[in-house]
């Protein structure tokens, strides 16, 4: 498994991390971003966004109606231009908002293609036998293939080892420096492309075609021309469409109304009335606040298959999670020996620290470790057979050349044992596992031929912020479901201490899939990381299955997401990455509805208040004349959307509520800001623009 990051704060890391990269987005070149923008004018690209490609068709309405308006009035084609040149710069910034967006992760993925076309293989014959090879690029790979890989190579394609074992670099993929244990035949023998073999040799059996590798979905998560729009996404814009049309009849509509009084209304006018009603603001901004939510996930390391698996880890309701690794460190340490009523306490240490001599988990290291700190002598004095763990006996130990049987493991099937050889299970033996269950820890059993010795307490130690994590989830309405192996009581302590809302103890792959059906049959979307073959039903079947990249070639094929990090802590930064995409789509959308709502009311009185004296009472802002109240209102209308880039780059930050909590704050600040905002900025404009006409 690859190695585990520390798991501070999400919302501290991201921060850390945009500051970084927001540096890196400054130093665009401005000639580039300008090039950009001005790119994306094709109409194809336009017609992707139906907001502002009414904004775009209104630029040529006006660019058409300028000469004609010069040739008649000079005044007026002065007005003409430069609602033209505004309504241009509109579209322009819309432009380079989703420029931008792009830009802060094409550096990595230009880097990624770099990679991806220096790479070369040593397939093997069909067979894989022999020394037959042939070296071809990469690209020439296809799904079954086998290549062999030596030490210092890069692996080419992305696959499973079926022969060999090897220390490698993933830093490329992951970031991450320290080198990880790949071998065949585990859970662990998945490998990708660009990574680095640092030992040994590898026989690898290809598992992606071109195109289809962990490099190119990288790549394309960044890449717009790759990104479809997620279902929210699509149902938004059908909003925005909706309302555009609203607006356009309404425009329509004046032009009758403003004969009536009396009111000669220009085609100019009207298109610049238009656009300053219609939702420009967030439809200039929504596919940048798509890719910029996705290109979150991905500097956190996390790879999306498509933008809806990071749209639906905001919309989670309820979280299942391993214990091991994402609530606690992921290494069990013994922690205290406890003998059984009439048995020494050295006795029992000295065969529990024999016993794990051979043992190269982390918990049989730290057996080792505790009975050496209390002073134990571990020195093997007879010759004795290592007897290893199985998932069948749950049990290992020593077998002396005498007969003589040492054993540890489950407390149940070290019992079993000793009942089955003749002994006795002690009377103090169920209170000592229930004492130590309750505490949190494991217990293990200890026994010396058919005598049961005592007990071994091996303790999880519970990430320090993840209780505030977990309440931080409980705040915004996610449901957070604890899935352990350990026995009933011991989950149950653990559960409390991290405090989760429910958990499932002695855990099959069955029961997760179970539970992630019983959740779904409910009305709830369900989230779980997985890593092994035998999680990758469950991972298919939850809305947002999160898959270890460190883990088994079926569990990534299954789950929509992938850790490169392959931190089972991770689902979490998950959650809050997809919920800041969607607190930030909809705040900036509840701003900019509530900006048309304010400039409706800041225009239409200055327009008619001359020729209908009952609507001066509505002129609060006293604009200097019809003309400027438009141009004004345009021109606040343009500047808006640069100016909101930043936060539709960086995201609205996420702060722990539940739904109407922060649809109440939504409201409250952008909501009453949008209607706010409008009037005084407005009214200013109009100040400069009356002091030069």
């Amino acid at each position: 498994m690859a190695t585990m990051q520390s798991n501070d704060s999400a919302l501290e890391s991201r921060d850390a991390l945009e500051s970084h990269d927001k540096a890196k987005a400054h130093r665009i070149p401005t000639l580039t971003l300008m090039g950009e923008s001005l790119r994306r004018l094709n109409p194809k690209s336009l017609a992707r966004n139906p907001v502002m490609a009414v904004v775009a068709i209104g630029t040529l309405v006006c660019a058409l109606y300028t000469g004609m308006a010069f040739s008649a009035d000079a005044g007026q084609g002065a007005f003409a231009l430069i609602v033209t040149l505004v309504l241009l710069a509109t579209v322009l910034f819309a432009n380079a908002a989703e420029a931008m967006a792009e830009a802060r992760g094409k550096a990595h993925a230009g880097s990624l293609r770099a990679t991806r076309g220096e790479l070369k293989a040593r397939r093997l014959s069909n067979s894989g036998r022999g020394n037959e090879e042939e070296t071809v690029s990469a690209d020439q790979l296809r799904r079954g293939d086998r290549v062999r890989v030596v030490a210092g190579e890069l692996i080419p394609a992305d696959g499973e080892i079926i022969q060999g074992a090897g220390s490698i670099n993933e830093s490329a993929v992951t970031g991450e420096s320290a080198p990880v244990l790949r071998e065949a035949g585990t859970d662990n023998s998945g490998v990708s492309a660009g990574t680095k073999l640092l030992s040994d040799e590898l026989v690898i059996e290809v598992s992606a075609d071109p195109g289809e590798s962990l490099l190119d979905r990288m790549i394309a998560l960044v890449e717009s021309a790759n990104r479809q729009k997620t279902p929210s996404e699509l149902a938004l814009s059908v909003l925005l469409s909706t309302l555009t049309l609203i607006f356009l009849i309404v425009v329509v509509t004046l032009v009758p109304m403003a004969l009536f009084v009396g009111i000669e209304t220009s085609t100019v006018m009207l298109v610049a009335l238009l656009v300053c009603l219609i939702p420009t603001t967030i439809g200039g901004l929504l596919p940048a606040i798509g890719i910029a939510g996705m290109e979150r996930a991905m500097r956190a390391n996390l790879v999306a298959k498509s933008g809806k698996a990071v749209e639906i880890a905001g919309s989670i309701d309820t979280l299942l999670l391993d214990k091991t690794g994402t609530i606690t460190l992921g290494d069990r340490r013994a922690t205290e020996f406890a003998p059984c009523h009439d048995v020494e306490l050295e006795r029992l240490r000295r065969v529990a620290g024999l016993c794990s001599l051979e043992d190269p988990t982390p918990e049989g290291r730290s057996i080792v470790s505790l009975a050496r700190e209390q002073g134990a002598e571990l020195e093997m004095t007879q010759e004795a057979e290592v007897v290893p763990f199985t998932a069948a006996s749950r049990v290992s130990g020593l077998d002396f050349a005498s007969g003589r049987c040492w054993r540890k493991g489950a407390t149940n099937a070290i019992a079993t044992l000793v009942r089955e050889g003749g002994g006795r299970v002690p009377a103090d033996f169920e209170a000592l596992v229930e004492r130590i269950s309750r505490h949190g820890a494991t217990p293990l059993a200890v026994c010396e031929d058919n005598v049961l010795l005592g007990v071994i307490a091996l303790s999880d130690v519970i990430k320090p912020d993840i209780a505030e994590r977990f309440q931080a989830l409980r705040d915004m309405g996610v449901k957070t479901v604890m899935i352990t192996g350990d026995n009933p009581i011991t989950a149950a302590a653990i559960a409390a201490e991290a405090g989760v809302d429910d958990y499932i103890a002695e855990a099959t792959p069955e029961r997760k899939l179970e539970l992630i059906r019983e959740e779904q049959a409910s009305g709830r979307l369900v989230a779980m990381m997985g890593d092994g073959t035998n999680d990758a039903p469950a991972l298919a079947q939850a809305d947002l299955g999160l898959a270890m990249n460190s883990g088994t070639q079926a569990a990534r094929e299954a789950a929509n997401m992938v850790d490169l990090d392959s931190d089972p802590g991770k689902l979490l930064s998950a959650v809050e990455i997809g919920k800041q995409l969607l607190i930030t789509r909809g705040a900036l959308t509840t701003f900019s509805l509530a900006n048309d709502v304010a400039k409706y009311f800041a225009i239409l009185p200055a327009i008619f208040a001359a020729s209908v004296p009952a609507l001066g009472a509505l002129d609060v802002l006293d604009l200097h004349s019809p003309e400027s109240a438009v141009l004004s209102a345009v021109i606040f209308n343009a500047l808006v959307i640069p100016a909101l880039i930043p936060f539709a780059l960086r995201g609205v930050r996420v702060k722990a509520a539940s739904a109407s909590a922060m649809l109440r704050r939504n409201l409250l600040i952008y909501g009453v800001g949008g209607i706010l905002l409008p009037f005084p900025t407005i009214k200013l404009i109009d100040l400069v623009i009356g002091a030069f006409f």
